[in-house]
């Protein structure tokens, strides 16, 4: 009997989409496949999303946000997950990476037959004096947060500000108010929220201000003042704001440099280019979450869009192909939901401004209804905004406001824009009724008629 030959699988990144990658791997070879997973940081498969929520106080403790300990994959699954072990290059002619083991300060080349790159994204950060001053935090990963809680334990800090206006900087600015502090944010943009337009974004704005937030928009930080390499104060420029806390929720940007230098190619968002199994066009290469660029369903443009949920579908697909079987991610719609101040928040599909840019002509509705029947208890007032193509009525975005039970609503457009619904296809959508649930006609169903007829009107 012949020999099995042993492939060996190297995953760069111990998050969402690499360890995907290697289980659903694994899964399906379990004789002929080693796999190694090497990720930089102190902790793997966590929930970076929930770290606001582990400010607040909501989430007990950090170990509550790591999904799988590392002994989980080395001793149930075989994968062998080497924490602090940074991958410094790839060299795709030899087919090796070389490792950096911070734990040791050891250094050693690793051979691979198959990698995937997950090294996802890079969080924005000033380019200028001070800010990596003591007191200036970013909130990207978990030892991120257990560093911001140390702080906020020890130092008991009165005044932070928060810069960057998009759902971590909000939900950090609500996490801080929580915690007793005295909150600015800073935003160059003239609301927040730039994945809402100006008119639902206004909501948000006016509900951060209900909570004590002292909002500085069409605000740039020009400078970080520091007194004994501690942060002090923001200079933007359109004033000075005290702070002995300053939390950077900027967005990100694909992680691609590692890629990038080793020839393989990058798009235009900066993202890996992949096909839809998650191949790069370098033989042997595969990359999946935050790294890489994917295709926008409604717009049919490249985008970089770094959510979770993105990044296990694509982990789980290029792990599915590595196993030998064959899976394929069809692309994103940008579909989102946060909570801030009591408000939820959804959004999907198209903006109008990205509507425009990406060439449509477009009519929007935004209709006022409530959460439940008007006389069951709890009933509350949301607002229901659709973007439809001006022509054929096709559904392009939307986008939801409201007190609880408003924003799951935004799963069903999202099918809507999937299946490229128009919106008098949507308003004979079979949806369920019940008063603690909805009114007997659903905020959806409401807005897809206003938008039917506003159509109908204009053709």
């Amino acid at each position: 009997m012949a020999d099995i030959h042993t492939e060996q699988l190297v995953v760069i990144g111990g998050d969402a989409a690499g360890l995907a990658a290697a289980s659903q791997a694994r899964k399906r070879r379990v004789a002929d496949l080693e796999v190694i997973a090497f990720e930089k940081g102190e902790f793997a498969s966590y929930s970076a999303c929930g770290i606001p929520y582990l400010i607040a106080g909501d989430v007990a403790g950090p170990d509550r946000l790591i999904a799988r300990q590392p002994a989980v994959f080395r001793d149930q699954q075989a994968i062998d997950l080497r924490l602090r072990s940074e991958v410094t290059a790839i060299d795709i002619a030899a087919r090796t990476v070389s490792v950096r083991d911070w734990a040791t300060g050891d250094s050693y080349v690793q051979p691979y037959d198959q990698l995937v790159i997950a090294t996802g994204a890079v969080p924005a950060r000033p380019p200028l004096p001070g800010a990596d001053a003591a007191g200036v935090h970013g909130i990207q990963t978990l030892t991120d947060a257990m560093d911001l809680e140390g702080r906020l334990a020890q130092e008991k800090p009165k005044h932070a500000v928060i810069v960057g206006g998009g759902y971590i900087g909000l939900e950090m600015a609500e996490a801080l108010i929580r915690r007793g502090l005295q909150v600015a944010l800073v935003d160059a943009r003239p609301q927040p929220m730039r994945t809402l337009d100006p008119d639902m974004g206004t909501l948000v704005a006016d509900a951060l201000r209900g909570i004590g937030v002292d909002l500085h928009l069409d605000a740039r930080v020009t400078a970080f003042i520091t007194s004994d390499g501690h942060i002090e104060a923001l200079q933007t420029d359109n004033g000075t704001i005290p702070a002995d806390l300053v939390v950077l929720g900027m967005g990100n940007r694909p992680n691609s440099a590692l890629a990038a230098a080793a020839g393989i190619p990058v798009g235009p968002t900066g993202g890996i280019v992949t096909d839809r199994r998650m191949r790069t066009p370098v033989d042997g290469v595969w990359a999946a979450g935050d790294a890489v660029e994917t295709f926008h369903l409604v717009s049919g443009r490249p985008v970089a869009i770094a959510l979770g949920t993105h990044a296990n579908k694509q982990g789980r697909v290029a792990g599915i192909n590595l196993g030998g079987g064959y899976a394929t991610f069809p692309g994103v719609l940008g579909t989102a939901v946060s909570k801030i101040c009591g408000y939820e928040i959804a959004r999907t599909g198209l903006t109008e401004a990205e509507a425009a840019t990406a060439g449509f002509a477009t009519e929007s509705v935004i209709v006022e209804s409530t959460t439940r029947a008007g006389y069951y208890p709890d009933a509350s007032s949301m607002k229901t905004k659709l973007i439809a193509e001006r022509r054929t009525g096709r559904l392009l975005g939307a986008q939801i406001i409201g007190r609880e039970g408003a924003a799951k609503r935004i799963d069903g457009l999202a099918i809507a824009l999937w299946n490229r619904m128009t919106v008098e296809d949507m308003t004979g959508l079979d949806l369920s009724y019940a008063p603690p649930f909805s009114p007997v006609w659903d905020p959806v169903l409401i807005a897809a008629r206003k938008a039917a007829e506003l159509i109908e009107g204009r053709s």
